[in-house]
């Protein structure tokens, strides 16, 4: 009887048959080699997108630490500001408080000053004689030579005479200079001395901007001015 041969099963691996053992060992080690390569390929692309991904975690880091380090920066400069040290160099700059600049009236002076009466104009004008001079007052149309220290109601000085190292010479009652400083050196004589406390109308009527060494002026505002009255040119010569 011829034998029949059994349909292949699905159960066996590829090439075999029921009715004849194949060698099989080969295909599997070639199978198992091209899986162990593809798996190689997998785990070297998940190695290089987690190197890359840690290199991009990396540059994010560095510039979070260079921001941080900017912002630290700052916050140390602006707490270097808020030392005291730090504000009086600023307050010089801008000429506050002005302590280390000449003066006409000293800490003594101040002291005496405040026993001083005050003599009041009918402009508005005030006055304290700081020291009283022996010569002559000086006429209307004459010029004067003269020191001043200018100063706002705090005490902070934005124009001086002292500093520049000069007298200021003018003509009084001529209107050169600020209604309150003309009428207040009219009335004093040679070798006086005297603080004028000058009323918003006889100041600066636009004001003074503010500059490196001096304060704001508003417009209007009172002002304090100090001035001593050194010679009167020409009326010197009349007496002689």
């Amino acid at each position: 009887m011829a034998s029949c041969s059994s349909p292949p099963s699905l159960l066996l691996p590829l090439g075999s048959s029921s009715g004849r053992t194949t060698k099989r060992h080969g295909t599997i080690d070639v199978f198992d080699k091209v899986q162990g390569l593809m798996n190689n390929v997998q785990c070297s692309n998940l190695e290089l997108r987690i190197r890359a991904s840690r290199a991009r975690e990396k540059k994010v880091d560095e510039g979070l630490i260079k921001r941080r380090d900017h912002v630290i920066g700052l916050l140390l400069g602006v707490s270097g500001l808020c030392n005291v040290s730090s504000f009086d160099s600023i307050a010089k700059g801008a000429g506050l408080p002005p302590e280390d600049k000449p003066r006409l009236c000293d800490e003594n002076c101040e002291k005496e000053l405040e026993n001083v009466p005050m003599v009041t104009t009918e402009s508005g004008l005030q006055f304290k004689d700081i020291k009283v001079g022996q010569g002559p007052s000086p006429p209307v149309g004459f010029q004067v030579a003269a020191n001043y220290v200018a100063m706002v109601p705090s005490g902070q000085i934005f124009d001086s005479s002292l500093e520049k190292g000069q007298l200021y010479i003018f003509r009084v009652g001529s209107g050169q200079v600020i209604k309150g400083l003309d009428e207040g050196i009219l009335s004093m004589k040679i070798g006086g001395k005297r603080r004028l406390y000058i009323p918003g109308p006889l100041a600066f009527p636009k004001g003074l901007p503010s500059a490196p060494g001096r304060p704001r002026v508003a417009p209007n505002s009172p002002i304090v001015f100090d001035v001593s009255l050194e010679y009167i040119p020409g009326l010197e010569v009349e007496e002689e």
